[in-house]
């Protein structure tokens, strides 16, 4: 998505962030919203030659559940402002989905707690269960410190989890945001792929996925639930233009995790990895993935 470009798919953008919000910032969280950039020669490639510092995270919050089943959201606001990100890419996020999330809008009440920009963009967004209430919805979020400018959700192929007999076909809940670091933009993505062992649906998603992010310039990150390892043939078209975080620590379960599927990824020609980790935490069925990175301006 270029600033340019505008879709019917835009999600609502909620501005949980103030000024007030800013001035109250845990102060180590303010520090890293706030690091004054480096400056190297500019270069032929667009660049400006400031190197901007950016902490990002992916994290599946299995709809505010912990690895015990039990639904908890201040564990998980816990956990999140633990991390000092920047930017947090969200998946397994419902808004006035059911029960099992207390019928809450998980996405506006992290990014209240937290002082944080979001936009959320739905996979599946079905009637209310009653007359003039909320659509039930799910899907993935980004919550930004930085300013976030523009927001799209994007079609990937998929198979339905609310469908009896479902085909693959396009559906939203590839989201996107552009945010302004120190006035650069930067192409953030949101994604959850799909989770069966027959990897076909998740070799259309990765097609659709590279057709979309080509389409932009400048610095992109991917985060993410692959549902795959790093070294699956799907995921194989990905490397090509995109550099892996690896923090070289599973993530999946979240109690003695033998898997690394959740991802930090990032474009190789304009972001840089300084560090990658994996911290310990059962606040989810997953572990978080969190990355230091340096931006080229």
């Amino acid at each position: 998505m270029s600033l340019r470009r505008r879709s019917s798919h835009v999600p609502q953008l909620l501005l949980a962030a103030s000024l007030l919000g800013a001035l109250l910032a845990p102060p180590a969280a303010a520090a890293s919203a706030h690091r004054s950039p480096s400056r190297e020669p500019g270069g032929t490639d667009g660049t400006d030659g400031r190197v901007l510092p950016l902490r990002v995270a992916t994290y599946n919050i299995h709809a505010g559940a912990g690895m015990d089943g039990v639904f908890d959201l201040d564990r998980q606001t816990a956990e999140l402002r633990s991390l000092q990100a920047d930017v947090i890419g969200l998946q397994e996020v419902d808004r006035h989905w059911g029960p099992r999330s207390a019928w809450r809008d998980l996405a506006g009440e992290l990014a209240r707690r937290l002082r944080m920009h979001v936009s959320f963009a739905p996979i599946y967004s079905l009637d209310p269960a009653e007359p003039g209430g909320p659509r039930a919805e799910y899907g993935v979020a980004v919550l930004s410190r930085h300013r976030i400018v523009s927001a799209e959700n994007h079609e990937i192929t998929r198979l339905s989890t609310q469908d009896p007999n479902p085909v693959p076909a396009p559906a939203p809940g590839f989201g996107e945001v552009v945010v302004r670091v120190r006035g650069l933009p930067v192409h953030v993505y949101v994604t959850h792929l799909d989770y069966r062992p027959d990897p076909a649906v998740r070799v259309a998603q990765i097609a659709d996925t590279h057709r979309i992010m080509a389409e932009d310039r400048g610095p992109k990150i991917l985060l993410g639930d692959f549902n795959a390892e790093p070294a699956a043939p799907e995921l194989a078209p990905l490397w090509r233009e995109l550099a892996d975080a690896d923090p070289s620590a599973p993530t999946f379960p979240a109690q003695d995790p033998v898997k690394r599927i959740d991802f930090v990824t990032v474009s190789k020609n304009r972001i840089g990895v300084r560090r990658a980790w994996v911290p310990q935490s059962l606040a989810s069925d997953h572990r978080a993935v969190v990355a230091d990175l340096l931006i080229r301006g």
